[in-house]
């Protein structure tokens, strides 16, 4: 393949041919065709000099101002908006996600609002937790860390979530860091046009030529060797727990941070007052969260536990037949469709019974039958390991329990996930046994639900969007909600006995910014 014919790379500010010789084409899910596009598959001199001047941009950005940081944001947010129609024409041929109702409607504006919710933080420094002990004329806040972020961003959502656009590129830019993103490649074309607006973005307030910069795929050592170089600060990545852990351990041997956001199947817990009050209406929300987007969120509801009795019957034979008669949606790609198949195999391997579906096909392009299983109690606690592995993609599992208490056992034995939710009935009935439940539950998830299915993550404050392994790599970290997010890209910085003139701002007796701080255990401006 000629190499004229291969996208570039960004590199200390400028789109460069790449030093590798390998190359890959993203294909079209709907159509299964290649998307005629030719990208890099870098080699170690990309990554190497990608993090040397990742560092250089890392000392740079000190003497940046927070506002200007704030100004690239915002602006980049601004740019984002202007060229929508390119963006979600891109992602749709890469994705085959929808325009109108997920990209356009949902993930453009989403992206948006969480660059320009982290400009907010980075102007009032709410992040960066000012906390002052004047007695002792100790000072600590959070501040950038040394290196350049790693950003490698997920399949499923190449807006939200993109390594050059997503949650975890505006809390590492907000924190001060540059950001060396590694594309997913599903989605390489979207990728690069963010970028090649971050880049504008950047130039435009004179802002060091490195803070942004992209590569697109990776051999997997030359990936390892991107999250334990010397010269990275941190890393964070969403993808597959396999993978995941590859890349923690080279992080953890180097001594490097790294957060993870690997799988998670979401329990929902649906007391029987709540089945009895109102089961037609749970079954039909149930069915719409769990094959919206063809199940490819990280908050599908992939698991579900009912007690066995009549109403129990009549939500199995209703959700059954909505799954069946449900369209079948298009997935990310190839990989994707192999690995529900493998998935629903495990499960049969297991001893689940199958109820709808089960096989590839049934839509258009990389597809697969909408799924589902159930066991009972008995039979998920004598395989739990394998009947709680992800099968990431439309499909769920029904467990059918005989009390409360294999109820507990089973919440016992789940592992970490992002959510849990529990429906209960509206007039109290199930008050007695919500608590019983919950408070095992609540210590296995990350967000606690009640009377809702789990697909949508708001982005506000408030948000956590993480949990326990194999949720996420740590329980104390969120991948969602301003300014806690942030803070996985910082480190903590102590002045003690610091003359006042060398002081940053943010911890002077006088408080020039004015913004929020803790001095002597009260909050005060």
């Amino acid at each position: 393949m000629a190499t004229h014919n291969v996208q570039p790379v960004l590199i200390n500010g400028a789109w460069r041919e790449s030093a590798s010789v390998s190359t890959f084409e993203p294909v079209n899910p709907l159509t299964k065709e290649p998307t005629s596009e030719i990208y890099p598959v870098s080699s170690i001199k990309d990554i190497e000099t990608a993090i040397e001047h990742a560092a250089e941009a890392s000392e740079d950005l000190l003497n940046v101002e927070p506002n200007t940081i704030a100004d690239f944001l915002e602006c980049y947010a601004d740019r984002i908006e202007a060229r929508r129609s390119e963006f979600v024409d891109m992602a749709h041929i890469e994705t085959a996600y929808p325009k109108e109702t997920r990209l356009d409607g949902i993930e453009l504006p989403r992206t948006t609002n969480q660059l320009r919710q982290a400009a907010n933080a980075t102007r009032n420094r709410s992040w960066t937790y000012p906390t002052i002990d004047t007695q002792a004329n100790v000072r600590s806040m959070y501040a950038a860390l040394e290196g350049g972020v790693v950003v490698f961003g997920p399949n499923n959502f190449p807006f939200a979530f993109g390594s050059i656009s997503g949650g975890d590129f505006a809390a590492a830019i907000a924190a001060g860091n540059p950001v060396i993103a590694k594309a997913n490649s599903s989605h390489p074309g979207t990728t690069r046009l963010f970028a090649e607006e971050a880049l504008e973005a950047a130039q435009g307030l004179d802002l060091p030529t490195s803070m942004v910069q992209l590569i697109y795929r990776t051999p997997h050592d030359i990936g390892e060797r991107l999250v334990s170089h010397p010269l990275v600060g941190a890393t964070g990545y969403t993808g597959s727990r396999s993978a995941g852990l590859v890349l923690k351990n080279a992080a953890d041997q180097a001594g490097k941070p790294i957060y993870l956001e690997l799988s998670s199947i979401n329990p929902v817990v649906i007391l029987p007052g709540a089945l009895q009050e109102r089961g037609p209406e749970i079954a039909e929300e149930f069915v719409s969260s769990c094959l919206l987007g063809t199940g490819q969120f990280c908050t599908n509801p992939g698991l579900v536990i009912l007690q066995k009795d009549a109403d129990t019957d009549l939500f199995i034979q209703s959700v059954s037949q909505q799954f069946g008669d449900a369209p079948v949606g298009t997935l990310l790609g190839e990989s994707v469709e192999k690995g529900i198949v493998a998935g629903v195999r495990a499960l049969q391997d297991a001893g689940a019974e199958l109820l709808v579906g089960g096989e590839s096909g049934g839509g258009t392009g990389f597809c697969h039958q909408n799924t589902l299983f159930q066991v009972t109690g008995a039979q998920f606690l004598a395989q739990a390991e394998t009947l709680q592995e992800e099968a990431f993609g439309n499909e769920s599992l029904l467990i059918l329990v005989d009390d409360l208490d294999q109820t507990q056992q089973i919440l016992r034995s789940l592992e970490g996930n992002l959510t849990g939710t529990i429906y209960s009935a509206n007039n109290g009935a199930d008050d007695a046994t919500y608590n019983q439940v919950a408070h095992i539950l609540r210590r296995k998830v990350g967000r606690l639900i009640n009377d809702k299915m789990p697909t949508g993550v708001a982005v506000s404050p408030a948000m956590n969007h993480g949990g326990p392994f194999p949720a996420t790599g740590h329980p104390g970290f969120t991948a969602v909600g301003i300014p806690a997010a942030i803070t996985r890209f910082s480190q903590l910085q102590c002045f003690d006995n610091v003359s006042p003139n060398r002081l940053p701002a943010e911890l002077q007796d006088e408080n020039p910014l004015g913004i929020w701080r803790c001095v002597d255990e009260k909050w005060t401006n």
